[in-house]
This record gives structure tokens, C-alpha cells and sequence, in this order.
């Protein structure tokens, strides 16, 4: 049952007044707005063309990606590119739209597009505003965003931006006019260009309002094929949603007109729940493999499913090593992040396993010998922590009692990924014995950048796996004679306390035992004379149950009764050597007596092995 369970999708659903209308987007009779497409599509091809490479892969594309190249064609066929679909704004954007419509009359009128002049365009184009991409998604799909993108036709963010601040302060009833506040036009921020981080042209943001406002100028990306880092020029709208990642990414709201602008059937994609790039995917992948993540974190976020076309190309082998080479490990972590933390990390990590990119994501790739795990049983941890934390997350449930944060929900998928790594040795030891690190947190610290703390944690339930299996063992299936030991109350929080402080203060013991639950599971119910997923829980559930009831899941919380300092005074000795063990002494006297408040008894404990200890 919990194996069928765990195959469920979890999907988000949003319920958009203007998908319940059912309406139809596209063969509308409304009038053509002021547009500064100027381009045919023939001009992607020419772009393509002049790369003997690109042309070298696009021969070997599949004949079955070619021929969806065709349906695609019929797609953008049936779309309409201006449609009738406008966007009901709320207050503070209609306010926001006021002004930035008003500003860019004010530069049309004062002829300050020869700004534009600058940067090589035509000054007496004029200019046209557009919010741009995710804004117009997430409105569509009935969600509000603080955050929006401003594409502008003919100049820089930057420089749109110093003709809003001067039509701000050129005449007291602008402000009047727009109900403009003391602190409604923020500082300006320049943001500049960062390949390696993904931003390849420089922003200007805003706080406007109380929104977050990104301006840019529309532009247009030519990659080669050693980089993906584009050469970036200005472009037209149509060449702007082209280079986009997806087509529901790549949709604008002009502000002029009121309405959606959609170049690549990004609108028919939403209403499908559809994820699919604009343009054909071995070319958009190839340009910029880090899409590849994207999207995927993409259909999570939104409950979309990923078109099959789109899919296929993304497990290319040429993709794949694309991804490897050409994507900076910082962006990875970054894509990864930011699944785990969103509302669908199972299916990010389906999607992970079913594209074959495990390997191409955990990984040190300086190492060429770095081992590869095997990934047969791993669909079962990730499946079991997916229904730990949704159907079987009772209060007093092993999800509840293990994971009991924010960061810890994202601690636990993390090393619901890197399962697959328990299954292979060690490194040998460096040089002087000191224990290499595990695979695990070599595959997390080099493969996406994971912070210290996290791979503090990963490091702790690969090494104390063992011990936690053994306390599992002794509490649930204690060997002849040692049924007793279970209800040693020191015992057992003296190991939750050891497995808490290593290798770092605050290592999380409960993360790992979470760890060694997923491991358990997906070693036991594959190969010879599996178990069901239910029975190994059960025995799991039952060793939380007992620590509950042993009022021992605090345990490294526990303040102990007496310093070093004040144990040595009490001994009538000088502090030395002795004192970590017989502080250890102390805390086992604690849990042994958890409600005695006076550490006389303690130190008479420690007093009785003085010479156990060392004290002299």
C-alpha cells in the first residue's frame, strides 16, 4: 500500500479565473497594438547557421525530434501573437503602470531616446514598455507577485531608469498626479553583468511602490559553442521570448496596450500545464544547458508536466556533458536549492533520475576516477521520505519526530539524494589517518557548492549509521541478555548526545537517523528476501516511540548540572586532563536522574572513580 502511496504525484493546483472561463486564446479580431517586432523567425536559422557545430548537431538529431519539430510549427501556427487577454491589476500596479506609461510619453515628448542613440538604436523609435515573464505567468495563473520584470524596446534599464527619477522631480504634479509618496521611488541599484551567476546584462532595480522592479532592455543572445556565456545585443520582443528558457516564461503585458503579447504559444502551454521551450530544445539546451534545471524546477513549482519532445533532449548524452562542463557548480547548487525547497522536491529528484542526470549532478567532477553508486533502490528512499512527510505525517510520526524545521525539511531531501553513495567504501584515509570525507559530502560540497552546515550533517549520518542501526537494534530486537539495556536511560543519551556534537556543534541526530531510516528502507526491500517498506518503518516508528516515551529526544539539549570549574572545586583538585570524562560522568548521573536538580549526587559520583578517571 505505502510503496503505491509513494507513487502519487503531488501536484499544486491553481484555479485561474481565466482558465475556469475555458476561453479560447488566439483568431481574435482586435486591432494590431504599436509593436517594435521588425523581424521574421527566419532570422533564428541565419543565427544558427553560421555555427558548423550547431549545424553538425542538428544532423544528428534524432528523426523523431524532427518530426516534432513539425507539430511545433503547427502550434505557433494556430497562436496568435497579439490576443485579446488582458490581466486585472491590483492597486499598487495599476499605479506603478500609470507611471511608467506616463514616463515614457514624457521621453517620447522630450525626445530623450536619444539615449538609445548610444547604444546604436533608432532614436526616433519610441519606446515601449513591457512586463515580462514570470509577472505575467503568475498572474494568469491567479497568483500575485511583488517582483516585476520591465523590457524596454529601446534603451538600457539603467538609463530608462534617470528619465523616471527626472520626470519625478521635473514638475511638483507629476507626484500629485501618481499619488507619489516620500519613499515611493526608491535608490537605484545597478546590477552588473555576471556570466558565471547567470546574469548576463546589466539590470537596474527600483523599488517603486513596494514592488521590486528589474528594468532592461530587450535583447537577443548569440552562443558559442565553448561557452554559455552569450554575446548580448539589443533585440525585439520577438527575439527577447526566443531566447527564453520556456514558453510560459517568455509572454509580455504591454503597458501601452493592456494586453498579453505571446510569441511562442506560451498561453496554449499554460492552459495544457505544459512545459516547453521556444525554441527547438537541442538548441535552447545546447546554448544554455543550465535550462536544463530550469525547467524542471519549473514543472515542480508549477504542478506542469514537461513535454515529451522537450524531455527527450534533455537526457541527450550531448546535453548532459554540456551540463557538466559548461555550467558553473555554484548555478547548479543554486537550481537544486531551490527544488528542494519548493513545493514538489519528489518530483524534482523523478525527474533527476529519469533524465539520467544523477551522475552529471553528484559529483566532484576533478575527480575522473569519483565513483558512480548504483541507482536501482534510490526511487524507493526518495518515494518513502515523500510519503513520511505527506500522507504518513501523523503528529508522533517518524517525520514529524525527525524533521521539525524549514531547513530540516530541506536538510532531509538532500540526503534523500545522496542514499545512493551508502552503498560504496570509503576513500582511503589522507595522509597522517585522518578520515577522508565520505562520498556523500564530496558528491554534495563539489557537485552543487552545499554549505558547511549541511554537509556537517551529511558527514555525521554517513559515520554514525552504524551506531544508530545498533541502537535501532537494541531497542527493537535486543540479542539474548540484553533486553535490559534498552531502559538504560544514560546509555541511549549518551549516543544521542555523541552523534549530535560530530563532527560539529549542532550535526542534528535526528537528521541522521532519518538518514539511516531512508538507507534501511531502500536496502531492505530490494534484492533476495525483501522486506515490505511497512515492516522496516515499523520497527523504525517503534525506536521513536521508545525514545518518546524515554523523554530522550532532547537529550543534547540537556544542560549539565555542574561545570568543569565547579567540579574541580567540589573535588578539592585543580582542573586538568580529567575533566571532559568526568563531565561525561556527570551528564550520565543527569540522565540516569533526570528530576534531582542537586549536583551534590553527581559529584559524589565522580568522586568514587577518581582514579578511574586520573584525578590526583
Amino acid at each position: 500500500m505505502l510503496s503505491r502511496l509513494c507513487r502519487l504525484p503531488l501536484r499544486r493546483s491553481f484555479r485561474s479565473p481565466f482558465f475556469l472561463m475555458k476561453r479560447k486564446f488566439g483568431d481574435f479580431s482586435s486591432p494590431t497594438p504599436p509593436s517594435d517586432n521588425k523581424q521574421a523567425p527566419a532570422h533564428l536559422e541565419a543565427q544558427a547557421s553560421d555555427s558548423a557545430k550547431r549545424q553538425t548537431i542538428r544532423a544528428a538529431t534524432p528523426p523523431a525530434i524532427v518530426a516534432a519539430r513539425t507539430r511545433r510549427q503547427a502550434v505557433m501556427a494556430d497562436s496568435a501573437v497579439f490576443t485579446d487577454q488582458s490581466i486585472p491589476l491590483n492597486a499598487v500596479e495599476a499605479q506603478l503602470k500609470g507611471l511608467l506609461v506616463d514616463v515614457a510619453k514624457y521621453i517620447n515628448e522630450s525626445q530623450e531616446a536619444a539615449e538609445g542613440e548610444k547604444e546604436g538604436k533608432n532614436v526616433n523609435e519610441p519606446v515601449i514598455l513591457r512586463w515580462a515573464g514570470g509577472w505575467v505567468r503568475d498572474k494568469l495563473l491567479g497568483t500575485e507577485s511583488n517582483d516585476i520584470d520591465v523590457a524596454i524596446n529601446n534603451m538600457t534599464g539603467e538609463a530608462f531608469a534617470l528619465r523616471l527619477r527626472d520626470y519625478c522631480d521635473a514638475d511638483p504634479a507629476h507626484r500629485e498626479r501618481h499619488s507619489i509618496g516620500p519613499a515611493d521611488v526608491g535608490n537605484l541599484h545597478k546590477i552588473a553583468r555576471n556570466p558565471d551567476k547567470s546574469k548576463h546584462l546589466e539590470t537596474t532595480t527600483i523599488k517603486l511602490f513596494g514592488l521590486d522592479v528589474d528594468l532592461v532592455n530587450l535583447r537577443k543572445e548569440t552562443y558559442t559553442e565553448d561557452s554559455r556565456h552569450p554575446q548580448v545585443e539589443f533585440g525585439t520582443a520577438e527575439e527577447d521570448a526566443l531566447r527564453r528558457d520556456a514558453t510560459v516564461n517568455a509572454l509580455f503585458y504591454n503597458l501601452h496596450t493592456g494586453k498579453v503579447e505571446d510569441f511562442t504559444g506560451g498561453i496554449k502551454d499554460m492552459e495544457r500545464k505544459l512545459i516547453r521551450t521556444p525554441l527547438e530544445p537541442l538548441q535552447t539546451f545546447m546554448d544554455d544547458p543550465l535550462r536544463v534545471l530550469r525547467l524542471i524546477r519549473f514543472a515542480c513549482r508549477l504542478g506542469f508536466t514537461i513535454d515529451e519532445e522537450t524531455k527527450a533532449v534533455m537526457g541527450d548524452e550531448r546535453v548532459l556533458e554540456a551540463l557538466k562542463l559548461k555550467i558553473s557548480r555554484e548555478r547548479v547548487g543554486v537550481e537544486l536549492e531551490k527544488m528542494l525547497k519548493g513545493p514538489d522536491p519528489f518530483s524534482s529528484l523523478s525527474y533527476i533520475n529519469d533524465l539520467s542526470l544523477y551522475h552529471t549532478l553528484f559529483t566532484d567532477s576533478a575527480r575522473s576516477d569519483f565513483p558512480r553508486p548504483p541507482l536501482t533502490s534510490w526511487p524507493i528512499a526518495y518515494q518513502t521520505l515523500h510519503s513520511l512527510s505527506t500522507t504518513l505525517a501523523t503528529p508522533g510520526s517518524i517525520y514529524s519526530l525527525l524533521v521539525t524545521s524549514p531547513e530540516s525539511a530541506y536538510f532531509a531531501w538532500n540526503l534523500a539524494a545522496l542514499v545512493p553513495f551508502a552503498a560504496l567504501p570509503d576513500d582511503p584515509p589522507l595522509k597522517g589517518g585522518k578520515l577522508a570525507p565520505p562520498l556523500a559530502t564530496q558528491a554534495a560540497r563539489e557537485g552543487y557548492r552545499a554549505p558547511n552546515k549541511l554537509t556537517d550533517v551529511i558527514t555525521a549520518s554517513h559515520r554514525n549509521r552504524a551506531a544508530i542501526l545498533a541502537m535501532r537494534d537494541l531497542v527493537v530486537r535486543p540479542a539474548a541478555g540484553d533486553e535490559g539495556k534498552k531502559m538504560e536511560r544514560d546509555r541511549l543519551g549518551l549516543a544521542i548526545r555523541e552523534w549530535d556534537s560530530r563532527p560539529g556543534a549542532g550535526a542534528n541526530w535526528r537528521l541522521q537517523v532519518l538518514y539511516a531510516v531512508l538507507v534501511d528502507v531502500a536496502e531492505r526491500t530490494t534484492g533476495e528476501g525483501k522486506e515490505t517498506v511497512e515492516d522496516v518503518l515499523k520497527e523504525w516508528q517503534a525506536f521513536l516511540d521508545h525514545l518518546v516515551e524515554m523523554d530522550l529526544m532532547d537529550a543534547p539539549s540537556v544542560k549539565r548540572i555542574t561545570d568543569g570549574k565547579q567540579l574541580a572545586k567540589a573535588l578539592g583538585v585543580k582542573p586538568g586532563k580529567w575533566m571532559g570524562q568526568a563531565l561525561e560522568v556527570v551528564m550520565a548521573w543527569q540522565l540516569r536522574n533526570p528530576t534531582v536538580s542537586d549536583p551534590e549526587g553527581a559529584v559524589e559520583e565522580v568522586r568514587k572513580r577518581k582514579e578511574e578517571l586520573g584525578i590526583e
